[in-house]
């Protein structure tokens, strides 16, 4: 599994939300001591800060103009704007970001809000992979990123007080299962909200960026099917997510008549849940000849309940999965999946909340799946 890595953007932790409540702590590079001497610290000069004033004689324009575009862009002409792009590059400024939240009543920061026991975080590749990519994605808006955890009910509650409170402008909400209390408390405080995942129950409420899980479900059992499979149980998601929902739906449209219930089997995308439900089907229906898991997570436990139970995979048995995060290309054999798009799915997660932040309407955004073909089936 791959770790959040460190960007230009911080992962920081609220005075709200203390660590052990599953946030984390500021990543900042640390600056290494050096000492001076009285004289040498004397005649040090410090280079001056450019000011707006410094901005708005590179760029031509006011130093209003310059306010105006600092402050949203507002009422700045195209061609002012990129004339004050291009002067804040060469003259190397930087906006007082304590001076402009006083301005403009915002935090300039938003937050990555996973709703999951904070052990999945780093269990899940999935989620370090959204991390990573949203951190990332509003590096490039200057936009510090906070993340925050609420797995349990007290955990709820800090983040709801602390995202009232104004320390962020708005929050990506990962990992949404139908009847999320989180969500609801979101919605109730109106906060700006971009989900990850369909939010069901909440489509027409709040604005979400997805991969397409249905078309996903409906490309692999097919191709499971064209490699000649005919018995092609499934291991779902949880039935409260639109991952466990939409995949099993394009499984069951592409099988048609040949759906059977009994081949179903609903997992937690762990890799316990995996092994447990590879182990039960193998079992209970040995003629299976092709299992299509609902994550590479769980498709590296139904591989291992393979091997225990002496089936080869894929000559007996193929396994194919869901999400192409890492993990599938490290097993043995190596997993054909459903490749997401990771870092897409973030940047677009992050120019949506920034756009609802601005006072947009909530939209949403199916981004394809792509399959990947590799040993195991």
């Amino acid at each position: 599994m791959e770790g959040p890595t460190s960007s230009d953007a911080d992962v920081a932790t609220s005075p709200a939300v203390p660590p052990s409540s599953g946030a984390t702590l500021a990543v900042r590079g640390a600056s290494a001591t050096t000492r001076t001497t009285p004289n040498a610290a004397r005649t040090r000069k410090t280079p001056r800060r450019p000011t707006i004033r410094d901005v708005a004689a590179a760029a031509g324009v006011s130093r209003g103009t310059v306010s105006r575009f600092l402050n949203g862009g507002h009422w700045v002409s195209p061609e002012a704007r990129t004339a004050v792009e291009d002067a804040i590059k060469r003259t190397g400024y930087r906006a007082n970001e304590h001076a402009r939240s006083l301005v403009t009543g915002r935090s300039n920061s938003v937050a990555f809000l996973l709703t999951e026991p904070q052990h999945l975080l780093f269990e899940d590749p999935n989620f370090s992979l959204l991390l990573r990519g949203a951190t990332q994605a509003a590096a490039t808006r200057e936009m510090p990123m906070v993340l925050l955890v609420a797995g349990t009910a007290e955990e709820r509650r800090r983040v709801a007080g602390y995202v009232e409170a104004g320390h962020v402008d708005g929050v990506l909400l990962i990992s949404s299962h139908e009847g999320n209390p989180m969500l609801t408390e979101l919605l109730r405080l109106g906060i700006p909200t971009v989900a990850c995942g369909v939010p069901l129950g909440y489509e027409d409420k709040i604005a979400y960026v997805t991969a397409d899980d249905h078309s996903g479900g409906r490309a692999m059992t097919q191709h499971l099917l064209d490699s000649g499979r005919r018995r092609i149980a499934t291991i779902t998601g949880p039935m409260d997510t639109p991952g466990g929902v939409l995949r099993l739906q394009g499984y069951r449209e592409v099988l048609g008549d040949a759906f059977d219930p009994d081949l179903v089997v609903e997992g937690d995308y762990s890799r316990e849940s995996g092994r447990l439900g590879m182990t039960r089907l193998l079992a209970e229906h040995p003629d299976v000849d092709a299992v299509f898991v609902h994550s590479d997570l769980m498709a590296a436990g139904a591989l291992t309940a393979a091997q225990a139970a002496g089936r080869r995979v894929p000559e007996d048995v193929a396994v194919a999965g869901f999400d192409d995060n890492g993990v599938a290309a490290q097993l043995h054999p190596a997993l054909t999946t459903m490749r997401q798009p990771y870092e897409r799915i973030s940047a677009e997660m992050v120019r949506l909340l920034l756009d609802v932040v601005d006072g947009a309407e909530p939209s949403a955004v199916t981004l394809p799946t792509s399959l990947v073909v590799r040993d195991s089936a």
